[in-house]
């Protein structure tokens, strides 16, 4: 079997996945919530902690300066985030050259706007620093599945992505 099939049979397998989890979510959920939400969920769970394995390893173990060791392990986690989004979540065949610009972008300003503007401010505000980084964390997690699926995966709408799922009973 090609490669380029058995790596469509393993987006479709994911996809599948997602859709059928989504379909025993409780309460009505499953009528709000999208397969490629869950996906990205799951991806980018996983990609957060590659980001933080990246950053523990570069910076306690091998003692890189903290700034070179958070960019590096960010890079590697968006453009693994980028990887297995593209593949397996929003299956998507465009181009890739243009679509990895229009990410980096999307990428630059989440840095910008969530990571540094919203919590740098609200430290600065006086809230804990943790707790202003997860805040500033679910604002990104939202802002990145939306642009994602409506920017830089909008190729994949609907035809290459998984179909909304029935909720007929």
């Amino acid at each position: 079997m090609p490669q380029a099939t058995r790596a469509q049979d393993r987006g479709e397998r994911f996809g599948a996945a997602m859709a059928a989890v989504v379909r025993r979510l409780p309460f009505g959920l499953s009528r709000i919530i999208p397969p490629s939400l869950l996906g990205f969920a799951v991806i980018n769970g996983f990609t957060f902690a590659v980001d933080l394995t990246l950053l523990t390893a570069l910076h306690s173990w091998l003692d890189l300066w903290l700034p070179a060791a958070i960019t590096i392990s960010y890079v590697c986690a968006f453009g693994l985030s980028y990887t297995l989004n593209r593949a397996f979540n929003f299956r998507s065949h465009a181009a890739v050259g243009p679509q990895v610009a229009v990410y980096v972008v999307v990428v630059v300003v989440n840095y910008l706007a969530w990571i540094l503007g919203v919590a740098t401010g609200l430290a600065a505000l006086g809230l804990d620093f943790r707790l202003a980084r997860i805040a500033a964390g679910g604002c990104e997690a939202v802002y990145m599945y939306c642009m994602m699926r409506w920017v830089v995966f909008r190729d994949s709408q609907p035809n290459h992505n998984t179909p909304e799922v029935d909720t007929d009973p």
